[in-house]
């Protein structure tokens, strides 16, 4: 059975060849610091469900304190030229997303197989984690896939990625902390207390109101934690269940999952969210910070109108 520690095993094996690539990537200064931060990833994905709680925050602060005091540099792979790629895209065109893909297209069908097959009860996956089993089998597939097709040089996938990686920096490390973040809010009992907020301010009967404060509260507190799964358990906690589902009876699916575009529309509007919308800025040198932000407000707003609308007319 293929189960998400395999995928987990596959993530830390890619971290454990960055950092020994970065450690000998005698171009860039600060190649040790990038070594220890590959490294503390690499054992956090291969070694963390045997740590505990305490050792893995502690190592979770090991890897903010690496790149919080500016250790990580950029290094200096080996890769193709920029007239190279000018001469491949004009060679092979669009062909080149094919092997992009290829990862979506095995999500989609491995999901409609293993719904609708005997491949869901041949127990090839872990049942609770099948989607993002699926997501890891299309990588490889989609890098099996442009080695057959391309046949480039054994090192250039971890060369290419490596790469990307250190081009994203600290920011790389975001959405697993974010993520937790909202682990930790739940537990905190933030849900709790802004729910006794929110049922003081929403007047009784009022659906669509309740609505809107749980479609608006998931994009704001997005926008304060930089991620809709750190604001998901805080906003399903403090009204989600007990307004929309308990006593609105409303549709645990539609809340949940039109809950999360809601928040998604906050992430757009958000410097917090660095990996979406700080990264791309660096990487493609734009001069104003919140450029990508302000060419994406267009979209959120109406999004996150389309979504109080979708949970109201959908859920109820």
């Amino acid at each position: 059975m293929i189960t998400l520690q395999h995928l987990y095993d596959l993530g830390g094996a890619m971290f454990v060849g960055f950092a020994l690539l970065s450690l000998f990537d005698r171009a860039n200064k600060k190649r040790l610091g990038n070594f220890l931060f590959y490294a503390l990833l690499a054992t956090s994905f291969l070694a963390g469900h045997l740590l505990g709680d305490r050792n893995n925050g502690l190592l979770a602060l090991a890897i903010a304190g690496v790149a919080g005091f500016g250790l990580l540099g950029r290094g200096d792979p080996p890769t193709t030229s920029t007239v190279e790629r000018e001469a491949f895209a004009g060679v092979f065109g669009n062909k080149l997303f094919l092997p992009a893909l290829v990862i979506p297209a095995t999500v989609f069908v491995g999901t409609l197989a293993y719904k609708f097959t005997p491949l869901g009860q041949a127990g090839l996956f872990e049942a609770a984690w099948v989607t993002p089993i699926l997501l890891g089998l299309g990588a490889v597939l989609a890098l099996l896939v442009i080695i057959i097709w391309r046949r480039p040089p054994v090192l250039a996938p971890l060369n290419e990625g490596r790469r990307l990686m250190d081009a994203i920096g600290w920011a790389v490390v975001l959405p697993q902390m974010l993520a937790a973040l909202g682990a930790v809010f739940l537990l905190a009992g933030v849900g709790n207390i802004l729910g006794g907020i929110f049922g003081q301010i929403i007047p009784d009967g009022s659906l669509f109101i309740a609505v809107v404060v749980y479609a608006v509260g998931m994009a704001a507190f997005t926008m304060i934690t930089g991620n809709a799964f750190a604001a998901f358990p805080v906003m399903v906690a403090a009204i989600g269940v007990p307004v929309l589902i308990n006593s609105y009876h409303g549709n645990p699916a539609v809340i949940g999952a039109i809950g999360m575009l809601a928040g998604f529309c906050g992430t757009l509007m958000t410097p917090m969210a660095a990996n979406f919308n700080i990264v791309p800025v660096r990487l493609l040198e734009l001069r104003d910070q919140n450029a990508v932000i302000k060419a994406q407000i267009g979209t959120a707003l109406p999004l996150l109108l389309a979504n109080v609308l979708l949970i109201y007319f959908l859920a109820f």
